[in-house]
């Protein structure tokens, strides 16, 4: 049964979760999937906004929930839509209760969060028969302790967009580095047009604003051992530096620090913002269209001190929700849908990059082009059980040092103050 949407208890934390997941059982050693015979059960998937047009996207699962269905006969899926609003609670909350979805979409650093809470098994005999099929950066995104606990269904990639009309007029070259954009801003400014939008709203995930920049500057959110935070270094000073800069210089808009991450109606979509640094193929659909298809071009992701960008695979994870005796049915579902058809009619609905080798890309066009290039600066994040956390503690300081309030030293000491303690505790 195709269902829209699944109203949820109030956010738990994690904490939460840890307690009531040590009361109950996490599920005996799965049984190897070439012991059993067609699989049987019901299976409940949350799947979020993969595909970021509202009815497209229900048309999309609605479809594939029934021919799944009809190519597993003794299978009753369910796929709910969620949305990504206060996520992370939604699943906690599930988890913690011990009733919800026995597969559930997340990414890399969730997959990291409620493993180490217990919240999910492991899924490597969903994959068994095509591993070898499936890109290894996108497995090493979900393997912990050399176990696998994510199948990956997508790949996600960001890079640069343009608004090449304001550079034209301007007189600009295409910012590619850091130099280009400390060059352009004053430029731009005395036109009233930022150089780059940026959206510093907590709302926004630091993966696709903030973190971006510290890769760039070469430096790390956490440190190798993960077990300390390192974005209070000086590259994670540079790169707040160059947003203070840029904010200074009038580069970027006039409220970064609270601007959302959506493109419609944001400075990027109203000709107020030249270039935005983290966009999508879905996204870029959506400056074209406010902005007109031959204004706006794709280029490389900016490069600091290196290039870095955001790109990470989606995952199918399998919850401690999951019963034994449905078990074999969720790792055909997990199959099914990352199987290279799959993936392949995903991919063109989403507008997102395979995480196989079978299903062909996207296309031979500029803008597919352009995405898989990117894929060789990309960093899927860096993985930690209070990844979200620190982001939490992070990103209102950033804020205070857009605002003026806290240099970017300041403001990225008390940050890693507030970090350090999150990690203590859930050390304890």
């Amino acid at each position: 049964m195709f269902t829209r949407k699944l109203r949820r208890p109030a956010a738990l934390a994690v904490a939460v979760v840890t307690a009531a997941l040590a009361l109950t059982a996490c599920g005996g050693p799965s049984p190897s999937s070439s012991d059993a015979g067609p699989a049987t059960g019901k299976v409940t998937l949350w799947m979020y906004p993969v595909i970021k047009d509202e009815t497209a996207s229900k048309k999309f699962w609605q479809d594939t929930e029934a021919d799944f269905e009809k190519a597993n006969p003794g299978i009753d899926l369910t796929i709910e839509l969620q949305t990504f609003d206060k996520r992370d609670a939604q699943i906690s909350a599930a988890l913690a209760a011990g009733s919800g979805p026995d597969v559930v979409l997340i990414t890399p650093d969730q997959a990291a969060t409620y493993r180490n809470v217990r919240g999910l098994l492991p899924v490597d005999d969903a994959v068994s028969k095509d591993k070898d099929s499936f890109y290894p950066n996108t497995l090493d995104a979900a393997t912990f302790d050399g176990q696998l606990f994510g199948v990956p269904l997508f790949q996600n990639i960001n890079t640069t967009a343009y608004n090449t009309k304001i550079f034209k007029d301007a007189g600009l070259e295409l910012p590619k580095t850091w130099d280009d954009l400390r060059a352009a801003a004053p430029v731009l400014a005395k036109q009233g047009v930022a150089v780059m939008d940026y959206a510093g709203s907590p709302e926004q995930t630091l993966n696709l604003s903030f973190y971006p920049l510290l890769w760039q500057a070469g430096g790390k959110v956490f440190s190798d051992d993960a077990k300390d935070v390192a974005f209070d270094s000086p590259e994670g000073e540079s790169a707040l530096q160059l947003l203070v800069d840029l904010k200074k210089a009038g580069g970027l808009p006039i409220d970064a620090a609270t601007d959302g991450p959506k493109v419609e109606g944001a400075p990027i979509a109203t000709g107020k913002a030249a270039m935005r640094a983290t966009t999508s193929l879905p996204e870029l659909k959506q400056m074209r269209a406010a902005l007109g298809a031959d204004n706006v071009a794709l280029g490389e992701p900016l490069t600091g001190k290196v290039q870095a960008t955001y790109g990470n695979p989606g995952l199918l994870a399998l919850t401690s929700i999951n019963k034994k005796e449905n078990r074999q049915a969720a790792y055909t579902v997990m199959n099914y849908l990352s199987s290279a058809a799959s993936q392949k009619a995903l991919n063109a609905a989403a507008g997102n990059l395979p995480t196989r080798e079978d299903p062909a890309v996207l296309g031979e066009d500029a803008d597919s082009k352009a995405m898989a290039a990117a894929l060789k600066a990309a960093n899927p994040g860096e993985s930690s059980p209070v990844a979200r956390q620190v982001m939490g503690a992070l990103a209102p300081n950033i804020q205070a040092a857009l605002r003026g309030d806290l240099t970017p030293k300041d403001a990225l000491a008390k940050a890693a103050t507030e970090a350090r303690g999150i990690m203590q505790r859930a050390a304890r």
